[in-house]
């Protein structure tokens, strides 16, 4: 089955497998808007959304120095990217999927 070609409006590699997945920004109808980020998958125990965390520097302007601080966001993992705990991953804001999913994973960057 050849991939149709669809853009998703960000500069993002399109996996190599094919889905049918209805909530799948590159084979399906999911549109994607508004904040990218990348982060770190740490958990992948549920059904088709994976945890990823995302480590950032935040300035505390008293002692004008930085500290470390982390975010842990749900996001649905399409069946066509591939995903185990430890890959780095670029995910996107899209509309709510469930209560507490309004991201989806675009693509695999890396991996230990």
């Amino acid at each position: 089955m050849a991939r149709k070609s669809r853009t998703i409006g960000v500069e993002a590699n399109p996996p190599e497998k094919v889905c049918e997945d209805p909530k799948c920004p590159w084979d399906g109808s999911l549109k994607v808007r508004g904040r990218v980020f990348e982060g770190r998958v740490v958990s992948t125990k549920m059904n088709h959304t994976v945890v990823v965390r995302r480590d950032y520097n935040h300035l505390v302007r008293k002692y004008n120095r930085y500290e470390s601080r982390k975010g842990v966001v749900s996001a649905h993992q399409p069946p066509c990217i591939d995903l185990k705990p430890g890959d780095k991953v670029r995910a996107m804001e899209c509309r709510p999927l469930s209560k507490s999913k309004s991201f989806v994973v675009i693509e695999r960057v890396g991996s230990d």
